[in-house]
């Protein structure tokens, strides 16, 4: 929780309250922001999880009012993400857009590769025990995000003739990527889940920030002069993005049955 988060929050004030709804528990996680107004409800799909902005002087006891009123609401939300998919073996996952199986190959020397099966199906082969599955998976998707995100923001910079300073690869949860004043592009892991074209959409965006950081109308051409198809990638975006958040989750957080 963040320094202004907690001098917002009251000493004894829970992290969360529990909404009840047809017979299941709903957790939902309280925030006080400053310039808040009024409560509000919103869904943090990368979280999966149920949030609840409560202004300054806000109390613990209309905040919990205020989420049991909106319990239909939060269980049909939660409801609508995407089943969780875990990294474990015959999950199946996309790699630049493409499906794929997670194998677990027990016994075989290595860590994680690619191959074809004699059906045609792309599988994403992860030697050692089922333990370790899901941080070698984890770990392997991070190192390719990484290789490709480099590759394509070090190509666009070149052709703009920009100096990057560094680039970091995470799981963000609240944008795809970002640029600093000081030249560090940081970048959403998850992308290398993505076709290929949108992961270069980000990194020519990003890049262009290095120029104007801000999304003025010189930004966005700039953008397109560099990477002209800038409309297919943010459409994909649109309707796909919230659907990457769900690979390598065990369960959706934050519910359960009484």
């Amino acid at each position: 929780m963040s320094l202004r988060a907690l001098l917002y929050r009251r000493p004894s004030e829970p992290a969360v309250v529990q909404v009840v709804f047809d017979k299941a528990i709903y957790l939902v996680r309280l925030r006080r922001h400053r310039q808040a107004r009024r409560y509000t409800l919103r869904i943090d799909a990368a979280a999966r999880e149920v949030v609840l902005t409560m202004p300054p002087r806000g109390s613990l006891k209309e905040a919990k009012e205020f989420a049991q009123k909106h319990g239909g609401w939060i269980a049909a939300r939660l409801k609508r993400l995407p089943a969780a998919a875990p990294f474990a073996h015959g999950v199946e996952i996309p790699l630049r857009g493409e499906p794929h199986r997670i194998v677990n190959r027990r016994g075989v020397r290595g860590t994680v590769w690619t191959e074809t099966d004699d059906a045609g199906n792309r599988l994403l082969c992860v030697a050692g025990e089922p333990p370790h599955v899901d941080r070698r998976t984890s770990d392997f998707l991070k190192r390719e995000a990484q290789r490709d995100l480099e590759a394509a923001s070090r190509r666009y910079a070149a052709e703009l003739g920009v100096a990057i300073t560094r680039i970091c690869v995470r799981d963000q949860s609240s944008r795809w990527g970002s640029c600093s004043n000081t030249g560090v592009l940081s970048f959403s892991w998850r992308l290398i889940l993505a076709p290929s074209f949108v992961l270069d959409y980000l990194a020519a965006h990003e890049v262009c920030h290095l120029v104007e950081l801000n999304h003025s109308l010189r930004f966005w051409r700039l953008v397109k002069r560099l990477y002209p198809d800038v409309e297919r990638a943010k459409v994909w975006l649109d309707v796909h993005g919230t659907d990457l958040h769900r690979y390598g989750l065990c369960a959706q957080r934050g519910t359960g049955d009484i």
